[in-house]
């Protein structure tokens, strides 16, 4: 009688095998997605913010490129806002009409920088600061938001906008 060899047969491989190599490919996935595309995410976004705040500001001048609304004009600071500073943020240091016009100014101004991805990490700076004062001196609660805020911005501080930016040409041009 012949004898039979058993072979042990190939092992499937446990969940745990499994649950790795399917990380590892979500993990590889993940790594290929293009840095300047979550930076230039990150900068609509949160010049979005800003700039919406800054539009609560003003009157006589609307542009919101997320619905479309553009109602030109020459801007001038809203009574509703410097009743905001005084009543609400109540800013230690500033007047409150002196406290609106530089939020107005610099929401504006560091927003559209941010989106343009111009003078990126220095606008970064700036709206990571604004951040800081309105997390401490206005709505201390709100840290969920605020936390988010900052890491976007420390994103776009620490690795910059990504080359899909004005930043990005004006290196290569000097370069």
């Amino acid at each position: 009688m012949p004898s039979t060899i058993l072979t042990p047969e190939r092992a499937s491989p446990g969940p745990v095998a499994l649950l790795a190599d399917g990380t590892r490919r979500f993990i590889a996935v993940c790594e290929k997605i293009p840095y300047s595309l979550v930076a230039l995410l990150a900068r609509f976004s949160i010049a979005a913010v800003f700039w919406t705040s800054a539009q609560t500001k003003v009157q006589g001048l609307v542009i919101n490129l997320v619905e479309g609304e553009f109602h030109p004009g020459w801007p001038r600071l809203s009574d509703s806002a410097v009743a905001l500073f005084r009543d609400e943020y109540k800013l230690p240091l500033l007047p409150p009409e002196l406290a609106a016009v530089l939020a107005a100014t610099a929401e504006h101004s560091l927003a559209l920088l941010i989106l343009l991805g111009l003078a990126t990490r220095f606008s970064a700076l700036g709206l990571l600061g604004m951040t800081l004062v309105i997390q401490v001196l206005v709505y201390p609660g709100a840290y969920a938001t605020h936390g988010t805020w900052a890491a976007l911005l420390l994103m776009l501080l620490t690795r910059g906008p990504g080359v899909l930016s004005l930043d990005h040409l004006v290196a290569q041009r000097k370069a």
